[in-house]
């Protein structure tokens, strides 16, 4: 039976009845349509025509877009397959500056000799530091990176000597490759095996299925410092990793969140170390985080620091000013007794793998590193357990008070003032990355590859994905001048602008279109396979 939907239809029956819109979103994510396209509009300057045109959101977390975060998880597959176990050297090397590049060079020489003049004579600079500027971007738009003069700011320096509760590394001189040892078999074939390693962080306190048994006596204070600084600890581990090994080790790494929530790390590394090696340089890593101190509390409540016009946030009872970010590290600096605010290290559970190219297990691992990456770190705050939620919710109260950023406002608690500190800062109100409930203290990425690991950029990669979709559907790819086009964003309201319903539906149109010409593709490619094995049986 049809059963009309007007208002004499029962509302039980009315109710149960999918809702059109919902079912339109549901089939664009079956098709792989972004779900929260962003309208842009496209002007071709040689022709002066404007279209609008629906960009793909990028979401990587499939709360914000289930088809965009399905493919950059592909993506992600496709460069660490193709970097894991090369054989051969990634031509990464800098082309030689042409004759135009060396003849920029040279005039921003001349003009930086002028200036010089100028400035030690006492004149005035202005007019040759904008002719300077200028030529500094002509630099850029003739194809060079970078800037002439390098590093231009200073870096705080500290004593390298080692920790003396943590074991000494070998140091090997390094070769100049990417590649791992190979290994010849009593058949002759040569192997080159890569790694597979999972680091966690240390214990805060027994844990059943994710959530504490004893939350009193839980951690939560060095867990939240552990998680702000983690991806620290990941870079002194290559660094370290690097050192022993002797050549330029190349790595694809996932950070993905534990049960318990603390953030760990699968790492995919080219060429392969001794086990027992391996696990001396996990031991012996570590980082310390040199920052003021932040554990006596000497604003909170209603008694916090008050902005100043020109001077900054003051004491407010006793009117000094706090000291300035670059003002507590000098005091840091001076007091030789001064130790780190907080030190990192890796906990004792690990697990190293082995994995040789082509194998079934490479495939799957290839499948782990990628499993999480469209979650949240924090989808532990929408689960049923309450003792995982509440958990959550205590992390994220230790969180709250916890120094992020030399630039967070977190620091006015503990008497100093942020870097670039502005008014309207308060402590608690902090807006960084690492304070959101979906990130649970970790704002570092979740992907973490190295510049030599596939020789290709995250845009390369999709790159080649358009390239093979289009020979397939035999479409030319046509390369695009980037600069016939100028794109601005559109606004809510935009006459031009289709509703969303309207846009998601032209959208499944053009992607069905594009799957039944593939299907017939396929199908023809079948068929001609099934007559060449027909005959050769024949």
């Amino acid at each position: 039976m049809t059963v009309t939907n007007d208002r004499a239809t029962p509302r039980a029956v009315r109710m149960a009845m999918p809702l059109a819109r919902d079912v339109v979103e549901e089939i664009a994510k079956q098709y792989g349509v972004c779900i929260r396209p962003v309208p842009l509009r496209r002007q071709d300057i040689l022709t002066g025509q404007t279209e609008v045109i629906d960009v793909p959101c990028g979401a990587t977390l499939e709360s914000k877009c289930p088809p965009c975060a399905k493919r950059n998880r592909q993506l992600r597959r496709a460069q660490c397959r193709e970097g894991w176990h090369l054989d051969h050297e990634p031509v990464n090397l800098p082309n030689n500056a042409d004759e135009y590049q060396r003849h920029l060079v040279e005039l921003r020489a001349d003009a930086q000799a002028w200036r010089d003049e100028v400035e030690k004579a006492g004149g005035d600079t202005t007019d040759l530091d904008a002719a300077i500027e200028d030529l500094d971007e002509e630099i850029n738009r003739a194809g060079m990176r970078g800037n002439v003069l390098g590093r231009t700011s200073g870096k705080r320096t500290r004593s390298t000597k080692r920790r003396q509760d943590a074991p000494d590394l070998p140091k090997r001189q390094m070769t100049k490759t990417t590649l791992g040892r190979t290994f010849t078999g009593s058949d002759g074939k040569v192997y080159r095996p890569s790694m597979f390693v999972t680091l966690t962080l240390p214990s805060y306190g027994r844990v059943l299925e994710g959530a504490p048994l004893d939350p009193d006596r839980y951690d939560y204070g060095r867990a939240a410092r552990d998680a702000l600084h983690f991806s620290k600890l990941v870079d002194r581990f290559v660094q370290n990793l690097r050192r022993v090994a002797g050549y330029d080790v190349q790595y694809f790494a996932t950070v993905e969140p534990q049960k318990r929530l603390a953030p760990h790390l699968h790492m995919a590394i080219r060429g392969t170390l001794p086990r027992a090696e391996l696990r001396q340089i996990i031991a012996a890593t570590y980082h310390q985080v040199w920052w003021p101190p932040a554990d006596d509390v000497r604003f909170e409540g209603d008694h916090l620091p008050v902005w100043e016009d020109g001077a900054g946030y003051l004491d407010p009872t006793t009117g000094e000013v706090l000291p300035t970010w670059e003002q507590a590290l000098d005091r840091l600096d001076q007091d030789e007794d001064a130790e780190p605010l907080h030190v990192l290290r890796f906990g004792d559970q690990l697990d190293i793998q082995s994995v040789l190219a082509g194998t079934p297990d490479a495939d799957q691992l290839i499948q782990y590193l990628s499993k999480y990456l469209t979650k949240s770190l924090g989808d532990a705050l929408g689960t049923d357990d309450p003792r995982r939620k509440a958990h959550a919710e205590r992390l994220l109260e230790a969180l709250r008070f916890e120094p992020c950023s030399p630039t967070c406002p977190n620091w006015l608690r503990y008497g100093v003032q942020p870097k670039g500190a502005k008014r309207g800062m308060a402590p608690g109100r902090c807006r960084g990355k690492a304070h959101k409930p979906d990130h649970l203290g970790y704002a570092g990425r979740r992907v973490l590859v190295s510049r030599k690991w596939s020789n290709k950029t995250l845009t390369e990669h999709k790159q080649d994905r358009r390239t093979w979709v289009l020979e397939a559907l035999g479409v030319e790819d046509e390369p695009v001048d980037p600069h016939r086009y100028v794109w601005k964003p559109v606004k809510p309201g935009d006459p031009e602008l289709a509703p969303i319903g309207v846009r998601l539906l032209r959208s499944v149109h053009q992607r069905q279109r594009w799957r039944n010409h593939l299907d017939r593709l396929q199908a023809a490619a079948d068929g001609q396979v099934l007559s060449a094995t027909e005959g050769r049986a024949a």
